[in-house]
């Protein structure tokens, strides 16, 4: 993924001009999402994604009124089981998907790399902050998640960053998600690893950290009292406390981990027309708004807040670790060994 690399000097240059090339089929949005100047949106398109049901539900309304002639299917499930449906079709020479939503951006950097997607880069990916494009327009980010501590109401003192957790003073009092098996644990590892190496493994293992699964186990471990603090998705603490959760939000002080969630077109897509017309319907100001606001999560629309009162996107890439090119790679091409390192610590 070239979504989180830093871009300088002729950055905003490049990126215009990815955007003119590619903008074939694209006219500038009257009101709304983009649509094809080549032929009117229409037939079927369908969409792998790891994307919450409530939202897509949410955005089933703007989508029948934006492109009527369209019928979209999701196959919706978690980033490793659409990781999976998706390499077997490609073993099989038959892949479904048009197009792919999902939170793993290891996954887009690898298919990227292999030719898998369609170069398409939507006119409403301008004002996208220019850390999270590509700029060779594979895939772009429509929604972020982000990895922060959460801690619960009156037990004591709150972490105040990853780090402390193995500084001995959260003994057996924090719960992580498993990395073998959840995506965004696995991208908070990644982060982890590339600062400390094997060693914050072993701390985690030392200091009795409580490895739940996904972030739905951490975030009920914490609600029962069952451990103080926990590694969770802002998206997941938003919707607790909203439901009335004792659980409280920290921001790390070594900086939140940002999770883009892209999308991107299958090269071998039979309804290009129509795919476009729906990334530019997701990327519009008003599918931009129903993540927001029915998800918890990020836009990548600055012009948009964050959920729940938070800052929009700007605000939250000031609170969090940047990517870089050596850091992807870290995850891309050395994610078995990191896997490995965690099982050595935990299987101790």
């Amino acid at each position: 993924m070239r979504i989180p690399l830093p871009l300088r000097g002729l950055g905003f240059a490049l990126v215009t001009v990815v955007l003119v090339a590619c903008r074939i089929e694209s006219a500038a949005p009257s009101g709304g999402a983009a649509v094809s100047q080549a032929a009117t949106p229409s037939g079927e398109v369908w969409v792998y994604t790891s994307m919450y049901r409530h939202v897509l539900d949410a955005l089933e309304p703007l989508l029948k009124e934006r492109l009527p002639g369209v019928q979209v299917h999701w196959y919706q499930a978690g980033s490793e089981k659409v990781s999976s449906r998706l390499e077997a079709e490609r073993a099989a020479g038959a892949v479904r998907a048009d197009v792919l939503m999902t939170s793993d951006p290891f996954l887009y950097e690898r298919l990227a790399r292999d030719g898998a997607f369609l170069r398409y880069a939507s006119v409403n990916a301008l004002r996208i902050p220019r850390t999270l494009l590509d700029l060779e327009a594979r895939y772009a980010a429509v929604r972020l998640s982000t990895m922060v501590l959460v801690h619960r109401a009156g037990a004591g003192e709150a972490p105040k960053s990853f780090a402390a957790l193995v500084d001995g003073s959260w003994k057996g009092r924090v719960a992580i998600g498993d990395p073998l098996t959840s995506g965004t644990a696995f991208t908070w590892a990644v982060f982890m690893h590339a600062r400390q190496g094997d060693a914050y493994f072993a701390g985690l293992r030392e200091r009795g950290a409580v490895v739940a699964g996904g972030n739905a186990a951490v975030l009920q471990k914490v609600e029962s009292g069952e451990v103080d603090a926990g590694v969770l998705l802002l998206e997941n603490a938003l919707t607790a406390r909203a439901k009335g959760s004792p659980v409280e939000v920290v921001w790390p002080d070594d900086g939140a981990v940002v999770i883009p969630g892209p999308v991107g077109l299958f090269a071998t897509t039979r309804n290009p027309v129509a795919a476009k017309a729906l990334v530019d319907v997701l990327l519009s100001p008003e599918g931009q708004r129903i993540i927001v606001e029915k998800g918890d999560m990020h836009a990548v629309d600055p012009r948009l807040g964050g959920p729940r009162g938070e800052p929009g996107v700007e605000g939250l890439l000031g609170r969090a670790r940047a990517w870089s090119p050596a850091l992807l790679d870290q995850g891309l091409l050395h994610g078995g060994d990191i896997k490995e390192a965690f099982s050595r610590a935990f299987a101790r």
